[in-house]
């Protein structure tokens, strides 16, 4: 009797608990980066992909407010009540900790009674425009889990655009755009997130669907990171498999969800009406009470441990990878090229783990550009093989001839040696020295030997001028052509056109008709005697 009754509960429990599972087990959760299994070898360890926790990413950011002095408070004024536009006897005050509204609480534990809140100065300088900039960094790379949602505590913007960095601040895009009139404020049509599919989910939109002013209850804004999740897992995010086999495949749809930064840019207050009402311009200013933006450390699947020490957060590495994200193996585990884990095939991924280089033998470090080495009996010394990214030498620390050290680039980094570049006509050979510069031929000149020294011109390469119209004149009506050569008249020739054509087959007697040759300068004599004992030119 106890069996059955113990069977009837488990079934129900098994039941109640397949109903109430909101996502199915099958997923995996990449929580153990490592295992140990018994095989006929004994106990060896079997490698996962890994990855840690979704989090609460604000607690680990910084806030940074553009222009600085925007929060309300210093001096102290009024402003209208959210509730009643038109009862302006609130004050904000920074001195006073009640009626300060700093930027720190727009992260603090919200209790329902009273919200706290940061609150922007009031309009008081319009027609110039209240703009905010309100960045958040964490200085580490991070993968973003669930919805961006922004709660404010005045009414929602009119315009604002929610903008991502993946390099630390250096630059950024739009993530989304929000206005309660897209076409007028950003020339775009009004979308949402509805209207896109798998193969418009990267489409940056604009959406009126959460710029409704003073409306009642609506005080909260998404960047709605599910729902676009929702196009690969399906509506109940049960086929985890096919995103994340889209997130390994398509670095664009990665990168997608991956920030290092978010701006929130507050670009118009609600107003509410058509007009803005100058006559009660406190009623005008930016109030948000909650940011949430849950996500994890991005580690490239090589790591469940993300640890916040002195302000910075910092994956704790597995598969014998290194760096802030495990972005590259350690030394001495270079035996193939470093890779990400991947999160196939579910339940346990690939770790992708890096292994050892052949170190048994001696240092096979060859800063991630081979991943073979031999040993040199003769020398009693192990050298790298095959260097990739053009680079030799033992470690492959040197660059191949005809590339030289880029001097911005860590010894372990693919671009550590750039192409010289060195013209093939204007060079004497194709190396350059450690600064970029070629070694260029006689005439020649400039960083990669393609500019001409004064007196020669370019002409498949840098060639002394033959003329010009400085000093090297052609006689007797002839024209420069290209500083190369002379186009004489048709009763003179030479290099200046300064015989006659006649002198050559010796017919200028009186019956020619042509008189005797010009006598010319002893300085132009010699020049042509010069030009004419040099090498010819050929054309």
């Amino acid at each position: 009797m106890y069996l059955s009754r113990f069977l009837s509960i488990h079934a129900l429990w098994v039941t109640v608990s397949s109903v109430m599972q909101p996502y199915p087990l099958v997923w995996g959760h990449y929580d153990l980066c490592k295992t140990q299994i018994y095989t006929e070898e004994g106990k060896v360890w079997d490698y996962m992909a890994c990855q840690p926790e979704s989090t609460d990413m604000t607690k680990y950011l910084k806030v940074k407010l553009d222009p600085p002095d925007i929060t309300c408070g210093d001096p102290p004024e009024t402003f209208c009540a959210m509730g009643n536009p038109y009862m302006c006897n609130n004050e904000c005050d920074a001195s006073t900790p009640e009626l300060a509204h700093p930027p720190e609480l727009m992260f603090d534990f919200e209790g329902r009674h009273p919200s706290t809140f940061w609150q922007s100065a009031t309009w008081k300088e319009y027609p110039k425009p209240l703009q905010v900039n309100i960045t958040l960094s964490w200085s580490k790379t991070i993968e973003l889990t669930d919805n961006i949602v922004i709660t404010f505590e005045s009414g929602r913007p009119d315009q604002m655009i929610l903008e991502k960095s993946l390099d630390y601040g250096r630059t950024w895009q739009p993530y989304q755009y929000y206005a309660t009139d897209c076409l007028d404020a950003f020339h775009m049509d009004p979308k949402s997130v509805k209207d896109l599919s798998q193969h418009t989910v990267l489409e940056i939109i604009c959406t009126e669907e959460y710029s409704t002013g003073y409306t009642t209850n609506s005080k909260i804004i998404h960047f709605e990171i599910k729902d676009r999740f929702a196009f690969f897992a399906g509506p109940r995010l049960r086929n985890m498999a096919s995103l994340y086999g889209q997130l390994d495949t398509t670095k664009k749809l990665r990168d997608f969800f991956t920030v290092t930064d978010l701006r929130i840019r507050l670009l118009r207050p609600a107003v509410g009406e058509i007009f803005v009402d100058e006559l009660h311009l406190a009623r005008y200013f930016y109030a948000i009470s909650d940011i949430k933006v849950r996500g994890r450390c991005k580690c490239n699947l090589h790591a469940t441990v993300c640890v916040y020490d002195n302000s910075k957060l910092t994956c704790e590495c597995e598969h014998n990878t290194t760096g802030p994200d495990c972005g590259k193996c350690k030394k001495n585990y270079q035996g193939r090229p470093w890779s990400p884990g991947s999160y196939l095939p579910i339940p346990k991924g690939t770790a992708n783990t890096c292994i050892p280089s052949i170190s048994s033998i001696g240092n096979c470090e060859c800063f991630g550009h081979s991943n073979r080495c031999s040993y040199i009996d003769l020398l009693n010394t192990v050298i790298c093989v095959s260097c990739k990214h053009n680079t030799r030498g033992q470690h492959c620390e040197l660059c191949r001839l005809g590339y030289f050290r880029n001097a911005s680039a860590q010894l372990d980094d693919e671009n550590v040696c750039i192409e010289c570049y060195c013209n093939p006509l204007g060079s004497i050979h194709d190396r350059c020295n450690g600064s970029g510069f070629c070694e260029c031929k006689t005439g020649t000149t400039g960083p990669k030997c393609d500019e001409c020294l004064p007196g020669n011109s370019w002409h498949y390469g840098c060639q002394p001028n033959v003329c010009d119209n400085e000093l090297l004149h052609c006689q007797n009506g002839g024209t420069c052509h290209n500083n190369v050569r002379c186009l004489c008249p048709a009763a003179y020739t030479g290099i200046l056109c300064e015989k006659l054509r006649c002198e050559e087959a010796g017919s200028c007697g009186s019956d020619s008709g042509q008189g005797a040759p010009p006598h010319g300068s002893p300085a132009l004599l010699l020049l042509t005697t010069l030009l004419g004992s040099a090498s010819p030119l050929v054309f």
